[in-house]
Parts: C-alpha cells; structure tokens; sequence
C-alpha cells in the first residue's frame, strides 16, 4: 500500500474531488479558491504536482480541458492520516489521545455515547 501523507492544499484539492469527480481543472480551481483562497496557478501547480505523485489521473479532451479523478480513497487517506498523527504526536497511544481530547473539550451525551458504541464494537470484534 502506497504512504499517502497530503499537505493541507493536497487534503482541499481532494475533498473537492471527492465530492464529484471528475470534475475540470477550472472548477477544482473555484471550489480552492472558496474553501481556502488559492490562487489559479497555485491550484494549478498542485494539480500537476499531484498527478505526478499518483494522487489523481487527468484527462484531456480534444478542446484542451483537462480533467482530474481521485485515484486516493478517502477512507484510505484518513485513515493513514490519523495513524500518522497517532504515532507522531501521541507515541501511538490513541487513548492517550482521547484523554487528552476530552480534558480539553467538553463531549455532548451524543459524542459520549456514540464512543461507547465505537468501544462495544471493538470490543465484540476483539473477542471473535
């Protein structure tokens, strides 16, 4: 399985094309500029940039518009995202995190319960 580790301009080029894809390069570039502010050539840029890391496939039709589809799994990238930070900031240890987490922050009774269930589920899974 290939490491991905996406910068924070990589993680919101790629929620825009998680949402629709494919999707041109001129509309990527409108939705950046919204969620983040980036310029035209900077989107650009990454666009290229991310296609030579294997990140996103793109396409040219005989007009000259490019294209551009995820070639990442979001599940996959949060997924090695969270575990980065886990290992980096937290030594691993993700109820480290968590009592750290809920020192800071005050859960709602949803949040709480909704972590019970997470904590039954792999609970149930440990013992099959």
């Amino acid at each position: 399985m290939k490491q991905i580790i996406l910068t924070p301009t990589e993680w919101n080029i790629m929620e825009s094309l998680w949402k629709k894809a494919p999707k041109a390069g001129s509309e990527i570039v409108r939705d950046v500029k919204e969620i983040a502010g980036y310029s035209r050539s900077t989107t650009l840029t990454m666009l290229t940039r991310m296609t030579k890391k294997g990140y996103l496939e793109c396409a040219e039709d005989k007009k000259g518009i490019k294209t551009y589809v995820p070639l990442i799994d979001r599940q996959e990238a949060m997924l090695q995202e969270t575990n980065h930070f886990l290992n980096r900031v937290y030594c691993g240890s993700l109820s480290l995190l968590v009592s750290t987490f809920t020192e800071r922050q005050k859960l709602s009774k949803e949040e709480i319960d909704s972590l019970y269930e997470i904590l039954r589920k792999a609970e149930e899974e440990h013992h099959d």
